[in-house]
């Protein structure tokens, strides 16, 4: 019983820096992420014609298709005012691929959620709450040192990044588009950086309170054992 409990340890602890980043994305998976990026002051105007309500109104459809349990048809039915469809047929298709990485994504986060739960009451009726607040603590340490590196890497080189990133999780160049496409001019790869640099803020603070809140409940345990 006690190795299987060291396992999970150390389970806990990995598992940390994905639900905490997973947590991030799904916090920035929201309209007011879009509201508050389409109105910085250095985000790009589109060159093609779209306002500012105009990418708030088709950002806000394209981020709830991907939340969703509807078809394309949510999307390929969409028209500009000119009559003409809002993306083509590419541009559809990588929405399908971000639709199942975003929907995999949140069943991750759920199953993670579930674990980590799971664990701490086990941990707890065990009388091992102690050591489960140590996982949680270096599983945060750990999500804290991988979100260093992942902004440095944004610093130093973002298209960089984000090309290994879409290598990674799509097949072949689906994710390359024109600028003239709605996807672009929607989603510049300004809006992906600064997507990536709060996702890296969002975590590490999380990460921050986590060490902060285990820290104050394994003195708490060792002053009522004490």
């Amino acid at each position: 019983m006690k190795q299987i409990q060291t396992l999970f340890s150390w389970l806990v602890a990995l598992s940390i820096p994905f639900f905490l980043m997973m947590t991030s994305i799904r916090l920035l998976l929201s309209p007011l992420f879009l509201q508050i990026e389409y109105q910085m002051p250095y985000f790009p105007p589109d060159p093609y014609g779209f306002t500012q309500q105009d990418r708030l109104k088709w950002g806000r459809l394209s981020m709830e298709y991907l939340l969703n349990n509807q078809g394309i048809d949510f999307l390929s039915d969409l028209r500009l005012p000119d009559g003409n469809k809002l993306f083509n047929e590419r541009e559809l298709g990588h929405m399908i691929d971000v639709k199942n990485l975003v929907q995999a994504m949140i069943r991750g986060w759920l199953i993670l959620t579930a674990f980590l739960m799971g664990t701490g009451i086990w941990f707890w009726k065990s009388e091992r709450i102690r050591d489960f607040w140590i996982s949680v603590r270096t599983g945060s340490y750990i999500t804290i040192l991988s979100l260093i590196l992942i902004l440095i890497g944004v610093a130093l080189s973002f298209y960089q990044l984000f090309t290994v990133f879409h290598l990674i999780f799509f097949e072949g160049d689906t994710w390359l588009f024109e600028f003239s496409d709605t996807l672009i001019r929607l989603f510049p790869l300004v809006f992906w950086r600064d997507a990536f640099v709060l996702m890296g803020v969002l975590t590490i603070s999380g990460a921050a309170g986590l060490i902060i809140l285990s820290g104050k409940l394994i003195k708490l345990h060792d002053l009522q054992k004490g």
